[in-house]
């Protein structure tokens, strides 16, 4: 599905949201080859069972059938509601967790809420909410913390981090002082664990050190190399070449996720590129230890929730493939794996 004529800056009675579902639909607004470098080091003798193949791992005192998240994508509109609602039921299926995207509208807009709510189809499910961390600048504070949590009963708050996508953002909020110690105060007085990720650019290590320094324990890396939010806020602002310049700025995923995996306290959540299993391998044999994806299930998430779990389970397929040849018979394993690097010997 590709669009044809992207969003105006000054169309009446725009609505953020869906034009980001609708831009976000489009293949050209990818970039992609986040992983291309990479092979897996075959194991031509694994001296494991295929059936033993655990994908299993614990994520915020959960267990997973698998080390995958489906990343905060949307919220807030009558089609985000279809979304995270087949999204959530399809996690709940196979056993995953689950991210929404920015609660803001909902706070502001109560009547927006149900979009969000998610716990009825998805019980079990580890679910983080999200708001931008942007917005403690913008009057808010540790009670829309709380609120966002307790609005979808979270497991985890995701505070995201998006200067590049605000600069370009027809309306966008371009006041990012002072947020570290701000967000290091959340951290200490929040109820759930708060993760910090980035939507697109990367954390970089001397971020993910700071972060590291306030408290942050869970750093979701959203590297360079998938959706260019520069492309899709440039679209809505009718300045394609702004869009352009900036479609691979950021941090490779690969580079961020060894960053946050210097921290052997930190739980990194592997995003950015994310397109299949292999990719998935890849990201954990990185250092991750959950892998997010979005933009591989948006499309099914559009059609319904069987969908969205055949698109799951066909992942978690490629993904235990890829542990079976690799001789890892555990995601920790995995995270042993040696990989191979063009360019380098």
């Amino acid at each position: 599905m590709a669009t044809t004529n992207p969003p105006s800056a000054s169309a009446p009675a725009r609505d953020r949201k869906a034009e980001h579902i609708q831009l976000a639909l489009d293949r050209r607004m990818q970039t992609g080859g986040a992983f291309d470098r990479f092979r897996l080091m075959h194991c031509a003798l694994p001296e494991i069972d295929l059936a033993e193949v655990d994908m299993s791992t614990r994520f915020l005192d959960k267990t997973l059938s698998a080390p995958l998240l489906i990343s905060c994508m949307t919220g807030g509109t009558d089609e985000a509601e279809a979304i995270n609602r087949n999204l959530a039921i399809a996690a709940e299926r196979v056993g995953v967790a689950l991210g929404l995207g920015s609660q803001r509208k909902a706070i502001e807009d109560p009547a927006t809420r149900e979009s969000f709510q998610v716990r009825d189809v998805a019980p079990n499910v580890a679910l983080l909410g999200n708001l931008g961390a942007v917005q403690f600048n913008y009057g808010y504070g540790l009670a829309e913390c709380r609120e966002a949590v307790e609005m979808i009963g979270a497991d985890a708050l995701v505070l995201h981090l998006n200067p590049l996508q605000e600069a370009i953002q027809p309306e966008g909020d371009g006041n990012f002082s002072g947020l570290l110690e701000r967000i290091g105060a959340t951290v200490d007085e929040l109820e759930v664990p708060v993760v910090v990720k980035e939507i697109g650019m990367g954390i970089s290590g001397a971020v993910a050190e700071a972060l590291h320094g306030v408290g942050v324990r869970v750093i979701d890396t959203a590297g360079a190399g998938g959706t260019s939010w520069a492309r899709i806020e440039a679209a809505r602002a009718d300045d394609l070449e702004i869009g352009e310049l900036f479609a691979d700025w950021g941090v490779p995923t690969a580079v961020s996720i060894r960053a946050a995996a210097a921290f052997d306290d930190v739980t990194v959540i592997g995003s950015g590129g994310v397109r299949n299993g292999m990719d998935m391998a890849k990201a954990i044999a990185l250092g991750a230890d959950v892998v997010g994806l979005a933009y591989p299930f948006l499309r099914a998430a559009t059609e319904s929730p069987d969908a969205v779990e055949t698109q799951l389970r066909r992942m978690l397929r490629e993904l235990q493939i890829c542990m079976f040849c690799t001789g890892a018979r555990t995601v920790a394993d995995l995270q042993q794996v040696e990989l191979l690097e063009e360019g380098t010997s």
